[in-house]
């Protein structure tokens, strides 16, 4: 069956919605957070752990990582990535255009697609608007992204017009392809386009208004959180969602902060995904319901609170702030784990406070109470 979006509620207010996203490997209750598990691997977090003890209900891969690591033949050969990876709930894959286009001076770009070296052995490789749902076939991702031109959030507006229009050719291409090709695995296959047009708003409103000509199940809403300010990404937001279609889903792709999370939301969009609560996790940084925690600081070496008792998780509850700081400065590997599924954790609750907020019809008072508790230093 295709990909349906219900939408159950609506802040008069502001706009933010609580909906749910039907696919065939079960639904997404939304606003919803999307761990990123770029390489078929949410780092140092099992999907057991990922499923039962945080119940995450989307999963992110990515296109270009997966195509070199462990490669298409390999994918097919699996039977795609939910069994290659042991997870039976959706996943959503990026196109890999973003890191396609990170890759500076090993990239062509051409009205065909892009062109560009592999960051593992300098390989020339290619993609196109085809090439790319074609992999995500192999893939059998149950939301697939098009291919898009990225511009820099610095680019002039005639800069990001001429890239934009690109984007949408090349997303009449993808759409193309797609309704001519089936799906390897028995399962439905989504493709959203991505709206573009850097910080112009003039721009994003004419990406948004042709794509919604494609008639697509969702829209995503990319070329943010790319190094503008946060209150032009938040009117970025708001202008292109005043266009694209109530009564399908919008993922905001690469956000962000927990503030970042609720102001989008307020805007609007219903699915976020974003590196930042496991890359943080890492250096030490903890996302909690007191606000930011730098772990590493000698302060907690003899605090015995737990984690973070305003989550009822096994790890938040379980382990106390004074033995994650010593795994980390002694550097053992349980210390990803533990804060990772900590961060990981905060932004699923995050997420389910604002759709209950939502539901219940108080969603403005939720953002005025957490949006500066979660970003204070704790």
């Amino acid at each position: 069956m295709p990909l349906t979006f219900e939408l159950q509620a609506e802040c008069p207010e502001t706009g933010a919605r609580a909906g749910v996203v039907h696919t065939d490997h079960g639904a997404v209750e939304t606003p919803m957070f999307m761990p990123v598990g770029t390489v078929g691997s949410v780092k140092a977090v099992a999907p057991r752990t990922l499923r039962d003890d945080l119940d995450v209900r989307i999963l992110l891969g990515n296109t270009y990582h997966l195509s070199l690591r462990p490669g298409r033949e390999t994918l097919r050969a699996a039977g795609g990535l939910h069994r290659f990876m042991g997870w039976d709930r959706p996943i959503l894959t990026d196109s890999g255009g973003f890191q396609v286009f990170s890759l500076d001076g090993l990239v062509k770009v051409t009205e065909d697609g892009v062109r560009f070296r592999s960051h593992l052995d300098g390989s020339k490789l290619a993609f196109t608007p085809e090439s790319v749902v074609d992999t995500q076939r192999d893939i059998g991702s149950d939301v697939m992204m098009v291919l898009d031109e990225l511009t820099p959030a610095t680019v002039d507006e005639t800069e990001a017009r001429r890239a934009n229009a690109r984007t949408v050719r090349w997303a009449e291409r993808a759409f193309a392809h797609w309704r001519a090709t089936e799906p390897h695995y028995g399962h439905h296959q989504s493709l959203f386009p991505i709206v573009q047009g850097a910080t112009y708003a003039a721009v994003r409103r004419e990406s948004a208004a042709a794509l919604t000509q494609l008639d697509a199940e969702g829209y995503a809403i990319g070329g943010l959180s790319v190094g503008e300010a946060a209150e032009v990404m938040y009117q970025t937001v708001e202008v292109t969602n005043e266009v694209l279609p109530r009564d399908r889903p919008r993922y905001l792709m690469g956000v962000g902060t927990p503030q970042n999370l609720i102001e989008n939301v307020a805007r609007g969009v219903d699915l976020f995904d974003c590196v930042m609560p496991t890359r943080n996790a890492r250096t030490g940084t903890l996302f909690t319901t007191d606000g930011l925690v730098n772990i590493k600081n000698a302060r907690f070496k003899q605090d015995f609170a737990p984690v973070d008792a305003g989550l009822d998780t096994y790890h938040s509850r379980t382990f106390s702030r004074a033995y994650l700081r010593h795994l980390t400065i002694a550097k053992e590997p349980l210390f990803m784990e533990i804060a990772s599924v900590q961060n990981l954790a905060l932004y699923l609750w995050t997420m389910r406070q604002m759709r209950a907020a939502i539901l219940e019809g108080r969603f403005p008072a939720f953002r005025r109470e957490w949006s500066e508790r979660l970003a204070a230093k704790a």
